[in-house]
């Protein structure tokens, strides 16, 4: 049942003003005026319609504060995902490491000096990462994606980047000493100054590499390479590399 205060109309101000004897009383009677404009603008409108027009204005105060904290919580977000990175460290396994470097670098966060040694991240998307410095050494990187990342000065010994996608990524002065690179895409990547010692190359697609001043290749298996660039494989065989189908001796 919707009920119904009516009240009489309140006159216009311009009216109520010309009937005021004394200038000091006028703020006394705007306010006067103000609140008959009020209690007439409630009296149309039922009980429940002032309950709607609340929660209306509720809701609205509640957005406004949701995107007013909105900062806060992203803050809140990246130091659960490092928390998660920090107290993993130097363990095997996944331990929600994945999900939190991939939330990480897709908010634009630098991975500048992160330690996921020996981590399980098979088919982690770090694309475009910054990677400098970090430490994956023996991590399980299979089929992962890290196009355009920044992988300079990494020490990436014996981590497994097979069957990887590692277009146009930066390893420069990088230590990749028996990195397990079978398969991997490394279409532009830049491998100058980098530690190929033993590294497994096998497979590998090369395609507009960047080998400038490789600093050791001995050992490194580099049967059935792909696209690779002139004078290449004439310098890695020079150079100590090995040409091998399969691991067994």
């Amino acid at each position: 049942m919707r009920v119904r205060l009516h009240r009489k109309r309140p006159e216009p101000w311009n009216l109520r003003r010309q009937g005021l004897k004394h200038g000091w009383t006028v703020a006394f009677w705007a306010f006067e005026w103000f609140c008959e404009w009020i209690a007439y603008a409630l009296s149309n409108w039922s009980f429940l319609e002032v309950l709607e027009y609340l929660s209306s204005f509720g809701v609205l105060i509640a957005v406004i504060f949701y995107f007013g904290e909105s900062g806060n919580r992203l803050k809140q977000k990246h130091y659960q995902a490092w928390q998660v990175i920090n107290t993993a460290q130097g363990k095997g396994g996944n331990g929600g490491r994945i999900e939190a470097l991939q939330e990480l670098n897709a908010d634009g966060i630098s991975l500048v000096g992160v330690d996921v040694s020996g981590a399980f991240l098979q088919r982690i998307r770090l694309q475009r990462a910054n990677l400098a410095r970090s430490n994956f050494s023996a991590a399980d990187m299979r089929d992962s994606d890290l196009s355009f990342a920044d992988l300079s000065d990494a020490d990436v010994q014996a981590t497994n980047f097979r069957q990887s996608t590692l277009r146009n990524s930066d390893f420069n002065h990088a230590d990749l000493t028996e990195a397990d690179l079978w398969g991997a895409d490394l279409t532009g990547a830049d491998l100058s100054w980098t530690i190929l010692a033993n590294a497994d190359l096998r497979n590998a697609n090369l395609a507009g590499l960047k080998w400038h001043d490789v600093r050791d290749l001995g050992g490194a298996n580099i049967f059935g390479v792909k696209n690779a660039p002139e004078g290449f494989v004439a310098y890695a065989l020079k150079h100590g590399a090995i040409q091998k189908e399969s691991d067994n001796p």
